[in-house]
């Protein structure tokens, strides 16, 4: 059975809704540096010593991701609120990331390959989930579709030195 092209469509577009979501803490950095770099966590650690999320997650990058998705939805023709949902999503699964890296030991910023693409993919997948009427596995597909380009992409904008690591 052929897929649908405007199935295929929509699924590009989520994935291009999220890729705009954990792309723009990327983007704050380059443009801003250090500036509005204020840790999401404070500095603030827990009691096994380790932080919360970590200095890499900030109040900048959370703020982009939200502020970014909205209008590039609406460019690709789909409803701001899902790219304030699929925003808002990723930054909840890249910090349960982060939170889970760093109760496992993982220094900041070091890559923990599933770890670091599932969450930030699969939670605003599954936020949009009914409003697009998305199956299991259409989402299966898209969170291992985002996995793979992000790997390809992150060494491409390593090259690129647009990235500190190749991941």
């Amino acid at each position: 059975m052929a897929a649908d092209p405007a199935v295929l469509l929509l699924h590009l577009k989520l994935l291009l809704l999220v890729g705009v979501a954990n792309g723009a803490a990327l983007f704050g950095r380059t443009v801003f540096r250090d500036r509005f770099a204020f840790p999401v966590d404070a500095g603030l650690t827990l009691p096994d010593g380790r932080p919360v999320f970590g200095r890499s997650k900030t109040l900048r990058g959370l703020v982009l991701a939200l502020a970014c998705t909205p209008p590039a939805a609406w460019a690709l023709g789909i409803d701001a609120s899902t790219g304030f949902l699929i925003g808002a999503f990723a930054m909840l699964g890249d910090l349960t990331s982060s939170f889970l890296k760093r109760r496992l030991a993982f220094p900041t910023s070091s890559q923990a390959l599933g770890l670091d693409q599932i969450p930030e993919s699969l939670f605003p997948l599954l936020a949009v989930r009914a409003r697009y009427g998305l199956s299991g596995v259409e989402i299966a597909l898209m969170v291992l579709a985002f996995l793979v380009l992000e790997l390809a992409i992150s060494r491409l904008l390593y090259r690129l030195r647009l990235r500190d690591q190749p991941y």
